[in-house]
């Protein structure tokens, strides 16, 4: 699994971000969910309006996890007024790490993770 490259996400690839979106979170919550719920959390949460949205946000970020060309997951980070919780500038927040379900446990979760991290030293934050 070396070959998997983490890549942070532009504007112009939100139909890309917006299918690894529905896939991952569908195939983490669909067993606890309705099948209505489930619908309309999907059109909703991952909609062209809300992901140009937190795309354009300036303190958030998406990553990609790929293998060979296919994207396999991605990652949602957030510094300053951006965070869900504290807010607080001295952090960074990890909001998402989700990974097709086909490669769970082959450390790509762990990859973005390590991203996280090395963004987060880069930003010279003191916690995450």
């Amino acid at each position: 699994m070396t070959n998997i490259e983490i890549t942070k996400v532009n504007l112009n690839e939100i139909d890309q971000l917006q299918k690894i979106g529905r896939q991952t979170f569908q195939e983490t919550f669909s067993a606890s969910n309705s099948e209505e719920n489930m619908k309309n959390y999907l059109e909703e949460g991952f909609s062209n309006e809300k992901l140009t949205a937190e795309l354009s946000e300036k303190n958030s970020e998406f990553y990609f996890a790929s293998l060979d060309g296919e994207i396999i997951g991605y990652l949602k980070i957030n510094f300053g007024d951006s965070q869900t919780e504290l807010k607080d500038s001295k952090a960074l927040e990890i909001e998402r790490i989700y990974v097709s379900k086909d490669f769970h446990g082959k450390s790509v979760g762990q990859l973005l993770y390590d991203k996280a991290i090395e963004i987060a030293k880069q930003k010279d934050v003191e916690y995450v």
